[in-house]
């Protein structure tokens, strides 16, 4: 279904409040299609596996980490491929999310330059992943260790992943139907959570690692 011009960040957030989120034909696409899975793509919050190779990568420190320091800048790469759902519409409309505050991203840098990122928006205790890139070895599951170790801290519930791949399954990721996952949804939402609640340091891969096995 073709959705009208007229589509607001208000409407985005209660398109995600009820289990559906947009997506469009084409980078050049104006409209966008609503989609709502049979079987939907999660992280459990102890459920991201780190294995001892990324561990050994991470410990080496080859990146810097930032949080909603470059969020419109993450879409953009994450737009950087030859096909892609992210639309100018898209691009826009998430940026003013972010701006509203419900847009975060994790930003990973080799110096200076945005070489990985993920980005998603957060509605109470739930975090609805949007996408990742990666232009160096292991920068999106650093992001993506990074991000989960910032939902945990935060009292977040659901991390969504809309979709599965092979990548993100080899990383703990696990496919929930439907109607379960609207009652996590639903639970969720009724949370209070806060992306920003382990403040604005950048736990050092060590931390990270250890509270991983911890909840693992």
């Amino acid at each position: 279904m073709k959705d009208a011009p007229s589509l607001t960040p208000e409407l985005l957030l209660h398109a995600y409040s009820v289990g559906v989120f947009p997506m469009a034909e084409t980078r050049h696409d104006t409209e966008v299609f609503w989609v709502e899975p049979r079987m939907r793509g999660i992280f459990e919050m102890d459920g991201f596996h780190i294995s001892r190779s990324l561990a050994k990568h991470m410990r080496q420190e080859p990146f810097q980490i930032s949080f909603d320091a470059a969020f419109r800048e993450v879409m953009i790469g994450c737009a950087d491929r030859s096909e892609t759902w992210i639309s100018q519409t898209i691009l826009d409309l998430y940026t003013e999310l972010f701006e509203l505050g419900f847009g975060h991203s994790i930003e990973i840098w080799e110096q200076g330059e945005l070489v990985g990122g993920v980005y998603g928006l957060a509605i109470g205790g739930a975090f609805f992943g949007e996408s990742m890139f990666s232009k160096r070895t292991n920068a999106s599951k650093i992001a993506l260790a990074y991000l989960i170790d910032r939902l945990r801290i935060g009292g977040f519930a659901l991390f969504d992943t809309q979709f599965i791949t092979p990548h993100l399954a080899s990383l703990g990721a696990i496919e929930i139907p439907k109607a379960t996952y609207k009652k996590r949804l639903k639970a969720a939402l009724e949370l209070e959570a806060d992306f920003h609640a382990a403040g604005d340091r950048v736990p050092t891969p060590y931390d990270v690692i250890q509270r991983s096995i911890q909840t693992s």
